[in-house]
């Protein structure tokens, strides 16, 4: 099969919401990168909270924030699109608001301000997708989740050096890093709603023709999903864990792979998903299991390397991780919206975004649990459980046939 898409900078600013809506997922990705990184420091250093508090405080934050999930998707399955994106960006600002008017001193405003930032943070990823998948079609709405991505992380990426860069400022910079996370939010917010963007909650994709069926169940899916996800945390936990604490490497080492993640995804995610669009998006998501098991294998056999080539070996080993990241990102959501029914498109992006959270807050524990045991425990448990999904991902039936299906009506749109 030749590939579908192509990269056409400006089909792909309109398949990504348009202009306004692409500012808008720029001004809400520097905000974000502003505090989210700094958060804890925020409650030990303005607060004067104790860091287990605050990291208790922010975790729970981000599993209670889960809860909303459900309800999110039946509100997008009702036609909802930029509205839903506006009102998680707007929750999030509350959540700043909430956080600026704790006192220091007290865990339980901080709390239940990390718990409102949750729910934002929870909410927007299914509310972004679902936006995406009523203005795109085929694998020109593989690209611009893509995009979308590439985007934010860029904005990440952006917000978190003026945010490295203001903390020599103490309580204060922090403080004021908060108050502008607080506007960007407003910002992105009044752009994303003014896209104005609904869809009839009766046919929600008109391309796709597939208005009626059940929510899918995905089971494998989502149960891989949770392991998948694993991958993120991997070069922000998992490797400054093993390359100070193990391998006693200066901490430069980890912020070099971090950067070199960041750049990577936010430079090859489109080309990649683009390249990865001349094979079933069930087939490129196993494969990127795969690839990502590679990736484990490599950061065990890295280890095991005497002083002075373990470390720049492990550093070589993440761009093999980052590449697998990328292709597990640039497929899992377009498979979710490839395998929806238009009716409950929301509903099955709430349950994919649920075990993508689930994911992400398990991860950090696993990971830290693991690690004491030894690189076999880490690289090889990761290893074992990666390989095992990405076998359940491609074993999976359900739905498989409605994918092949619309791959095929993305081609003919794509030549059109």
């Amino acid at each position: 099969m030749e590939t579908t898409t192509k990269i056409r900078p400006r089909a792909l600013v309109r398949a990504c919401g348009g202009p306004r809506y692409a500012v808008a997922l720029a001004v809400d990705a520097l905000g974000t990168g502003l505090l989210r990184p700094f958060l804890l420091l925020y409650g030990v250093m303005v607060l004067r909270l104790s860091a287990p508090a605050t990291g208790i405080a922010m975790t729970a934050g981000i599993v209670v924030g889960l809860v909303c999930m459900p309800a999110v998707g039946r509100w997008l399955d009702r036609g909802a699109r930029s509205t839903v994106v506006a009102a998680s960006m707007l929750v999030r600002a509350l959540g700043v608001a909430l956080l600026l008017a704790t006192p220091a001193g007290h865990v339980w405003p901080f709390a239940t301000a990390a718990l409102v930032l949750g729910v934002g943070n929870q909410a927007w990823p299914a509310a972004h997708a679902a936006l995406v998948a009523t203005v795109a079609h085929g694998r020109e709405r593989d690209t611009a989740l893509a995009a979308g991505r590439a985007l934010r992380n860029a904005g990440l990426g952006v917000g978190a050096l003026l945010a490295t860069a203001c903390l020599a400022g103490g309580a204060t910079a922090l403080r004021a890093m908060a108050v502008a996370t607080g506007i960007a939010y407003l910002t992105a917010a009044a752009l994303a709603r003014s896209v104005h963007l609904r869809a009839s909650p009766s046919t929600g994709r008109a391309e796709d023709g597939a208005g009626a069926g059940p929510v899918p169940r995905m089971r494998a899916l989502l149960a891989a999903n949770v392991v998948y996800v694993f991958c993120l945390n991997v070069p922000e936990i998992a490797l400054p864990l093993v390359l100070v604490t193990q391998l006693h490497a200066s901490p430069v080492w980890s912020a070099a792979v971090f950067v070199a993640n960041t750049v990577l995804v936010v430079t090859l995610q489109v080309p990649v998903t683009v390249l990865m669009s001349r094979f079933p998006r069930r087939t490129v998501l196993a494969a990127a299991g795969v690839l990502l098991t590679a990736s484990y294998l490599g950061f065990l056999a890295a280890t095991s390397l005497g002083p002075g080539r373990a470390v720049p070996a492990v550093a070589v080993v993440s761009v093999v991780c980052t590449l697998g990241e990328i292709v597990y990102a640039g497929s899992a959501t377009a498979l979710v919206t490839a395998l929806a029914p238009a009716h409950a498109l929301g509903r099955a992006l709430a349950r994919f975004e649920l075990s993508t959270g689930f994911g992400l807050a398990v991860s950090p524990a696993v990971i830290t649990a693991l690690a004491p045991h030894g690189p076999g425990a880490l690289w090889g448990g990761l290893a074992g459980a990666t390989l095992l999904s990405a076998c359940a991902v491609a074993a999976e039936k359900d739905g498989a046939g409605k994918d092949a299906a619309e791959e095929d009506r993305g081609a003919c749109l794509s030549r059109r």
